[in-house]
């Protein structure tokens, strides 16, 4: 038995663009993502294939992480052509706008947020902040009072 997943949307645009010719889409589209935990550290893992690295933007405000990223899949010998003489077959890649925005604890350093782009993947990695890591407190022991023996007179 084959599973088969009905998205009615989606067959229509990809409908539409057969007939009409391929639209440029003006909305956001989302990214997927990976995040996780290893010891101090959270890492974001985004995946971006075929992006370029000048055209991605990561920006931290008021503890929002936003990643926006642009790709543009216009063939490479269609670019001296003029638009109208290029005609898709089938146009099932997404590109155009991406943007993905993460809300961030309090307890992430978001000074110390590095970045690296290998892959087509965007690899964020943010240190736990000081005061959010566990800590050992130490516990001193209160010196019993000496007891004196006295004697009455």
């Amino acid at each position: 038995m084959s599973v088969v997943r009905l998205d009615p949307f989606r067959d229509l645009d990809n409908f539409l663009s057969q007939v009409i010719g391929r639209t440029e889409s003006v909305k956001l589209q989302s990214m997927p993502l990976d995040a996780y935990r290893i010891n101090d550290e959270f890492i974001f893992q985004v995946d971006l294939p075929g992006v370029k690295l000048e055209d991605i933007d990561i920006t931290v405000e008021n503890n929002v992480l936003s990643i926006k990223a642009e790709r543009n899949l216009s063939p490479k010998q269609a670019m001296d052509l003029a638009p109208e003489s290029l005609q898709y077959a089938i146009a099932e890649r997404v590109q155009g706008q991406f943007l993905r925005q993460i809300i961030l604890g309090d307890n992430l350093d978001t000074s110390k947020i590095s970045a690296l782009y290998e892959d087509g993947v965007l690899t964020l990695t943010i240190p736990v902040a000081s005061h959010a890591k566990p800590r050992k407190i130490s516990v001193e022991a209160k010196e019993k009072p000496t007891l004196v023996e006295a004697s009455v007179v």
